[in-house]
């Protein structure tokens, strides 16, 4: 592999045949940089489209209720389904798959804008009566202060967790809002919590937000007994769909809802929407890789090729090689050597370009952009090498054995 000799001989090759080299290592660099940067935009659109995913538990679902379609027990099609605190109260003794239940209701309706005072200052935010679960279930970071916790449902306490535009419009610029007042709806609420935001990129959900706990939501807004929906997230063992249709179907005989009734309880599963988005990437990894190694196996015939053309030109050095004693490994080496370092210094060169590629886009593509922070992983870069080898030794053993096979004798009388 050192030998100084043989790296004359390559690098003399090389010097005689530029244009030619130049050509065989862009056709083995374009496929190693098919594969990097088709890997590296596929991974920064999967964290983009999963970007959302980010702060909710994939094993969580949702159940809420909607217009019933059948009559049963002497109640006609139409009616609405409102849960109360005896659903919530029956799933949490019924439902033992479930880890965690966050009933919730919302002021205005689905994202209602509600009237919210400090002082002078007045927003449209939505609020939203919470229990701590709901923390476990959308993971939300908590800049200063706390979520809610179980003291404030028990005494029914008026603490509000607020988001950043919540802060930014009701707040004076750099004022610490924890322990300060807010008034939604003419009832007063201390804050206690600042959220976070996963990114700034004027998102108007959780920025948008105020938590208040759930006992003191009903209390204070006049909602009774009633819940709008629950969140919910299943234990790691368990399939959230399973735990779901268990879920609707207590809830319909809770509140005398036909069994076929398919419309009156909504639901949305978090868990098969990330399922399907994973193998939807996963096919679309597939297929990157397919195109990728395909460019690379057309590079790795093309140096066949060239390495055949070098052996057909040599073949008179080749014979005189052998009549002077060179054995047939030598002969092999020195050509599958040559192959080697086309093959390594196109690939390597194409890794290098790649990865500057990859990082310039990141640093300049917007954070609100579809593909995030497309990068590759180490042992896809490894890999790529590892390729490069297989592929410099693939494509050179074939003429590497044509050339041992040369006979002296016929060799040296070739012109």
């Amino acid at each position: 592999m050192f030998d100084y000799d043989k790296w004359q001989e390559i690098f003399g090759t090389i010097r005689k045949n530029k244009l030619r080299t130049f050509l065989t290592i862009i056709g083995i660099a374009w496929g190693i940089f098919m594969i990097i940067s088709l890997v590296g935009l596929g991974n920064g659109f999967q964290k983009g489209v999963t970007r959302d995913f980010g702060q909710w538990a994939t094993n969580s679902g949702f159940v809420w209720g909607q217009r019933t379609t059948i009559s049963h027990q002497g109640f006609q099609p139409g009616r609405n389904i409102s849960f109360d605190n005896s659903d919530t109260q029956l799933l949490q003794s019924r439902v033992r798959e479930i880890r965690y239940l966050a009933p919730r209701n919302q002021l205005g309706g689905w994202r209602g804008g509600n009237n919210v005072t400090r002082g002078y200052n007045t927003g449209a935010f939505t609020v939203n009566g919470d229990y701590p679960e709901f923390n476990k279930i959308n993971i939300q970071t908590i800049e200063k202060g706390r979520f809610i916790n179980q003291k404030d449902i028990d005494d029914h306490r008026k603490v509000a967790v607020i988001g950043q535009n919540v802060l930014n419009i009701l707040f004076e610029e750099d004022e610490d809002p924890i322990g300060e007042y807010i008034t939604i709806n003419k009832v007063n609420f201390q804050v206690v919590g600042l959220i976070k935001p996963i990114r700034d990129d004027g998102d108007e959900g959780d920025q948008n937000t105020i938590h208040v706990p759930f006992t003191t939501f009903q209390r204070a807004f006049h909602y009774g007994d009633r819940v709008g929906w629950y969140a919910f997230s299943a234990y790691d063992q368990h399939n959230v769909e399973q735990v779901q249709a268990k879920m609707i179907s207590l809830l319909k005989n809770n509140n005398s809802v036909h069994p076929l009734d398919e419309d009156a309880i909504g639901y949305f599963n978090l868990q098969k929407e990330f399922e399907e988005i994973n193998g939807l990437f996963k096919g679309l990894n597939l297929f990157t890789w397919f195109v990728g190694l395909s460019t690379l196996f057309a590079g790795i015939i093309g140096v066949s090729n060239i390495m055949l053309i070098i052996v057909k030109e040599r073949t008179k050095e080749i014979g005189i090689r052998k009549s002077l004693g060179a054995t047939p490994f030598s002969i092999i080496s020195l050509i599958v050597q040559e192959s080697v370092f086309l093959t390594m210094v196109g690939g390597y060169l194409a890794l290098i370009f790649g990865l500057l590629i990859l990082d310039l886009l990141s640093k300049l593509l917007p954070e609100d952009f579809i593909i995030v922070n497309p990068n590759v992983s180490p042992e896809v870069a490894i890999g790529s090498l590892v390729l490069l080898v297989i592929g410099g030794v693939i494509a050179g053993i074939m003429p590497a054995r044509k050339a041992a096979a040369v006979s002296p004798i016929a060799a040296i009388r070739q012109e």
